[in-house]
């Protein structure tokens, strides 16, 4: 089999006011006071927001996920397919894109072309399946019925500026962001939680290698050992081969930070690429937007000076 590299993906064009947006449930069940103050803000930024049918739904038997795999690939797919649909927005992660992304027919969904997609948590995977069956870039930020979307006001205006004006919004990083191992890297973002990259690694169509790509991750809830075991899964897989540089994000109620530090400076500081940590995005209290299929420089001075990541071109078109 030739080897292959991570190459930039399709971008969607940007969001204008009257935008109609599909909000769906691929994983877990959606609070409802959340959904509809998620909603408002929607429409406080000029958009139509409409919502899957399915949205509302809980499994019958497990009620951990918003109603059955086919129905949560179903709305996931029709809302792709309709060309009256300008963007698709998840309400929440939880757990089960990983039951329905093989129900999803991925020729139909690349046939329709790129449409903003907005996502993090479980929604990893199917940033997976859009970067690797479809070629479209995605974006890794806050999800419309969650705390830090209806809490935080910086975490939602960054993700209105990245939907609407891309271009003011290509240097990304907080005050927080660090050299864990310095050094400046470019290549094609992708990557989300890291526990989902795992999960999804050895599975048909994920990722053989990282060539080309600059990886992003972040996770929640997961103690140090287990991170160990997470990232441990993916280097011996070979799906982290070739990278060029990792930004880190939150570590959310995985243990002392310092603990979580000294689990990736032994597991990425091998590979002698350049790491920066605490960036500012996933489950923190303000979690940035980030692009993924784009490509971007990661610059982590040796100095102490800012470490940033800066995308080459605007996440949407």
């Amino acid at each position: 089999m030739a080897p292959w590299r991570t190459a930039p993906a399709d971008r969607p064009s940007r969001l204008r006011p009257g935008s109609r947006v599909a909000v769906v449930a691929p994983s877990g069940p959606v609070p409802a006071d959340r959904l509809e103050a998620g909603l408002g803000v929607l429409r406080e930024w000029g958009l139509e927001p409409v919502v899957a049918p399915h949205v509302r739904d809980v499994h019958p038997e497990l009620d951990y996920l918003a109603g059955t795999d086919a129905d949560r690939a179903a709305d996931l797919q029709a809302a792709w397919c309709d060309p009256a649909v300008d963007a698709v927005l998840c309400a929440r992660g939880g757990y089960g894109a990983h039951r329905m992304v093989d129900l999803v027919d991925w020729a139909a969904v690349r046939a329709a072309g790129p449409k903003a997609f907005v996502g993090y948590s479980d929604i990893t995977v199917l940033h997976e399946a859009f970067a690797l069956r479809a070629g479209f870039a995605t974006l890794h930020g806050p999800m419309v019925a969650t705390e830090a979307f209806l809490k935080d006001e910086p975490t939602r205006e960054h993700l209105r500026a990245t939907l609407f004006e891309p271009e003011t919004v290509l240097t990304l990083g907080l005050d927080t962001a660090a050299a864990l191992v310095p050094g400046r890297a470019r290549g094609v973002l992708y990557g989300g939680c890291v526990s989902l990259l795992a999960a999804d690694a050895g599975t048909p169509h994920s990722r053989t290698d990282a060539r080309g790509g600059l990886l992003v991750v972040e996770d929640t809830g997961e103690e140090p050992y287990r991170l160990d075991g997470i990232l441990t899964r993916l280097l011996r897989s070979g799906a982290l081969e070739g990278v060029s540089g990792v930004v880190c994000g939150s570590w959310q109620e995985c243990g002392p930070y310092e603990k979580v530090r000294a689990v990736l400076a032994d597991r990425f500081g091998p590979l002698g690429i350049p790491v920066i940590e605490e960036l500012g995005f996933g489950h923190g209290p303000t979690a940035l937007t980030l692009p993924l299929g784009v490509e971007a420089v990661l610059d982590a001075p040796a100095d102490g000076g800012r470490c940033t990541l800066t995308v080459e071109v605007p996440a949407l078109r």
